[in-house]
Formats: C-alpha cells, sequence, structure tokens
C-alpha cells in the first residue's frame, strides 16, 4: 500500500557523545528543557532524534492547500504557513499513503474527516494488526488501537490512522520479534498517560520494530505508540537546520509557531 522512495538528506546537526544522548532520553521523562524542541539519543546503538509538542500548542496535519493541491513537502507547509506569520518547529511524514499520495487510512484535517477508518487486515505493515490512530484534539492527545477508535470516535481535530501500534496499553505489540532482521529508518509517536505531550522519534540508523517499541515503552515510558511508516521517513527541524529531502510525501505532521 505504501510508496518506497530513495531518500536523500540534507542535514546540519552535530553528532554528541553517547553520555549526552543518554541524559537528553532521562529528560525526556520530565519534559524537555526550555527552548528545546528536538534532542538526540541513543538507545541499544542505534541513533534516535526526538522531538516533543505538548497538548496546548499548536499541532498540525498537512496534506493539501486551500485548492486541493498536494503540498508533500516541508518547505511547501512553510510557504502556506507564512501568510500566517507561521512556519514549522519541527515536522515529519504522518502515516503511509497510496501512490498518488492520498492516505491508506482515516484522515482528519481541521476537523474534516477526508479518508475513512481501514478496520480490516491488509498487506504490510499498516495491516499489522493492530494498528492504530494519532488524535490531536482540543488539550488533549492520543493514540488510539484503530477498533477502539471506531467503536467510539472522539473529537479530534486533526488525526490519522497509520500501524502497526508500537505499544498498546505499555506492552508491545505481540507480533514483533526480539532481534529481528527487518531494520529500516523509521519513524513514529507515542503519546503520555495524562494526553498532555507527545514524543515524535526517528531513527538516524536501521532499526528494526522490537528496538523502536521498546525506545517508547521502556526509555520514553509512554504507554501507547504508533508507526508512522519506514524506508521513507524524514523529518524538518527548524533548531538545527535540517531539512530531509525525497519525494513527495502524504500527511505530514508538524509543530507551528510563530515566525521570529
Amino acid at each position: 500500500m505504501k510508496r518506497c522512495a530513495a531518500i536523500w538528506t540534507q542535514r546540519t546537526m552535530t553528532t554528541k557523545p553517547t553520555m549526552r544522548k543518554a541524559l537528553v532520553a532521562l529528560a525526556f521523562l520530565a519534559g524537555p528543557a526550555a527552548g528545546a524542541t528536538c534532542t538526540e539519543t541513543t538507545f541499544e546503538g542505534v541513533d534516535f532524534t526526538l522531538c516533543e509538542a505538548r497538548a496546548d500548542q499548536d499541532l498540525r496535519l498537512f496534506h493539501s492547500d486551500a485548492s486541493g493541491a498536494l503540498l508533500g513537502s516541508f518547505g511547501a507547509v512553510n510557504d502556506m504557513l507564512a501568510p500566517e506569520g507561521k512556519q514549522l518547529a519541527f515536522a515529519m511524514n504522518a502515516g503511509m499513503y497510496h501512490p498518488d499520495r492520498a492516505p491508506v487510512g482515516l484522515y482528519v484535517e481541521n476537523g474534516v474527516q477526508r479518508h475513512d477508518i481501514v478496520l480490516p487486515a491488509s498487506k504490510g505493515n499498516f495491516g499489522l494488526l493492530p494498528n492504530g490512530v494519532f488524535c490531536i484534539g482540543e488539550g488533549r492527545l492520543a493514540v488510539i488501537e484503530s477498533h477502539a477508535y471506531a467503536a467510539a470516535p472522539p473529537a479530534c481535530r486533526h488525526a490519522t490512522q497509520s500501524g502497526p501500534m508500537l505499544v498498546i496499553g505499555g506492552k508491545l505489540h505481540p507480533r514483533f520479534i526480539p532481534g529481528g532482521d527487518s531494520r529500516y529508518i523509521r519513524n513514529g509517536v507515542g503519546v503520555s498517560a495524562d494526553g498532555q505531550r507527545a514524543v515524535f522519534a526517528i531513527s538516524e540508523d536501521a532499526v528494526n520494530f522490537d528496538t523502536f517499541g521498546r525506545l517508547y515503552r521502556d526509555v520514553l515510558r509512554l504507554p501507547d505508540a504508533l508507526y508512522f511508516d519506514g524506508k521513507v521517513s524524514r523529518l524538518y527541524d527548524a533548531g538545527t537546520g535540517r531539512s530531509d529531502l525525497g519525494f513527495a510525501m502524504g500527511p505530514i505532521v508538524g509543530l507551528v509557531v510563530p515566525q521570529p
């Protein structure tokens, strides 16, 4: 269901010592340092970049502009935000999409549902059930298993369905294999139990599902987490000047802030 693409990256990050990365991971347990949006950490030899947003911040999903034209890139999102006097603090791809960049599963943007939820099992990672929905509500964030979402849909200003779930109620996805050899650059999101924090993670090295899930469960201590994608995973971070380049994306999630 999802398309594969060659990815080129433009990164100005400098690699920090392993000890600093470990301290950063501990800091995320209590929230980021003042002014920090994205930081780095290492878990079991794999480097990750972590970006955090709070429920009271302007976190949005993006797919198309007002005319219905695909945005597809971080630059296009920033161009659309510029007339508001705003810009992205960070952003990443946010869910799987078809070759025409249409979302594979549920997609809600600015309160408008643009694609229905998909519940039956299917091929690929999206169909590795249980999968889930990332919901941005008024004053609350959530990662919800798809059938639970369909049974009692919450009020989501923005929502995107993807899969598999990485962590479900504090437990790893039951089909993850420790030491599994399916390794790719991957990205996802996890949400705190009180719904006030979301931590977005992208691996800088190839990682399997089990390790990625345990990062969320054991290091970040987030009870629910959702996989966004692999191979095509990309990150924008204004704080470091990083903007990963590649073919056009489907859904994008980003933290919006005023321009300097």
